[in-house]
């Protein structure tokens, strides 16, 4: 039961529950915010060591992009597993083993010298760090209402375009001055040092992160109830799927999934080959690479607070979506059209990772809006299982056309018509389930 009394006027218990959810989400968003940095920049990190790494261990585009994707036939067998068991035991340890095991496959990436040590490395870093993403975003409907829970993605989700924005210099600048120190490839090095926070973080979760609303000890007895009141209420709220059985036959729920899908297509177009993209503009030095890769991610911050404050804000979710994807697919097309300067491609290439990209705080409001309880665990990991097996087509079907073409222009044409397929999806939804 909520703590407020009866005689709190509605404009009372409005700044009154803003107070307690800022707390929250000073204490909660930040660090796992740098959690979501650390996992993605150790996930697509590949990218950079990419620029050297082929040419060290001989390696083709064709394996690059096999081995990039197959991370994520890891991460999809055991995604949904991974979900279910966060829901039972709590995502404080959960979190922690997962960070923790990633981070020391992400730096054994440094040893590899073979196509089947590649493959096999990657494999096993999806199948460590699967569950983290659709774990967190479970987390947060443990906290935050539907109404809330936008903008909370976004503010967790800028991880990625922020990863993009510290990454790339510093991974430009890791495997310039490393370089030949102790014998190493500076791409050896750069595994081994973007490790380490991830490390760190996970060590750190253990000792952090709470478990629910009722094990937090920051809270008083009052807001505990507030807030418990609030998720209880949105829980009750239109007919919600409970049943984790029922999660795989719900076609709401594999329509969802085929839209994330095709975000996704775009996200990893774009994360394993905006580096690559860069330097065919005419860029040649590492470090002048990852600068320039921070202008495309840093639109991306602003597009995805922006979008999703306003899609909050409208209580409108299907247009935002929509349009934010189809941009998306605008902005890698013509990122191949003027592919040769560098001042426009780097122009196309911030309006495809801008509308990709926030997309994605916005798609994460759909589930919790049909799903309850397990199922929601349950479903919410096959939507970003399924959705990332993506992860695995879109390197590998570009690299093959880049091998095929000598270009990745083609690979691109293929990322951006999935962006706007999705799109066309999104549409589909019945307006009544998402605009919420």
């Amino acid at each position: 039961m909520s703590s407020i009394p009866l005689s709190t006027t509605a404009s009372d218990r409005t700044k009154l529950e803003d107070s307690i959810y800022a707390k929250v989400t000073l204490r909660l968003l930040p660090f796992l915010f740098l959690c979501y940095v650390a996992a993605y920049l150790d996930r697509v990190n590949v990218g950079f060591a990419k620029l050297s790494m082929l040419n060290d261990l001989q390696f083709s585009e064709t394996i690059y992009g096999l081995g990039a994707g197959i991370f994520f036939i890891g991460y999809f067998l055991f995604e949904v597993p991974s979900n279910i068991i966060m829901h039972k035991v709590g995502a404080r340890r959960w979190i922690a083993r997962i960070m923790i095991t990633w981070s020391i496959l992400s730096a054994a990436t440094m040893f590899v010298t073979t196509p089947t040590m590649f493959y096999v490395i990657r494999f096993l870093l999806g199948v460590a760090e699967a569950g983290f993403f659709p774990g967190i975003v479970l987390y947060l409907t443990y906290w935050f209402p539907t109404s809330r829970r936008g903008r909370m993605n976004a503010l967790f989700m800028i991880g990625i375009p922020i990863a993009g924005v510290v990454g790339g210099p510093l991974s430009g600048w890791i495997m310039n001055a490393f370089a030949g120190m102790n014998g190493w490839h500076g791409w050896q090095w750069l595994f081994l040092l973007e490790a380490l926070p991830s490390l760190a973080l996970g060590i750190m979760t253990l000792f952090y992160l709470p478990n629910s609303i009722r094990a937090s000890s920051w809270l008083s007895e009052d807001e505990k109830a507030i807030l418990e009141a609030n998720i209880a209420k949105d829980n009750s709220v239109g007919d919600k799927s409970h049943s984790v059985a029922g999660v795989f036959t719900n076609p709401k729920v594999w329509l969802m999934a085929a839209i994330y899908f095709c975000c996704m297509m775009g996200l990893y177009g774009i994360s394993f080959y905006l580096p690559t993209l860069v330097k065919a503009s005419g860029v040649k030095d590492a470090l002048d690479v990852g600068l320039l890769t921070a202008i495309p991610y840093t639109c991306g911050v602003i597009a995805t607070l922006l979008v999703a404050r306003s899609a909050d804000r409208m209580r409108e979710r299907r247009w935002h979506f929509a349009i934010a994807s189809a941009l998306g697919g605008l902005g890698l097309f013509l990122s191949t059209v003027y592919g040769d300067n560098v001042v426009l491609a780097l122009m196309a290439l911030s309006l495809g990772t801008a509308g990709m990209l926030s997309t994605m705080p916005v798609f994460w409001t759909y589930p919790s809006a049909i799903l309850g309880g397990a199922a929601a665990a349950a479903g919410i990991g096959l939507i970003n299982s399924v959705g990332n097996l993506a992860g695995f087509v879109s390197p590998t079907i570009v690299g093959w056309l880049k091998d095929v073409t000598g270009s990745t222009n083609a690979g691109m044409y293929f990322v951006a018509g999935a962006l706007v397929l999705g799109a066309c999806l999104a549409l589909l939804q019945p307006r009544s389930l998402v605009n919420k």
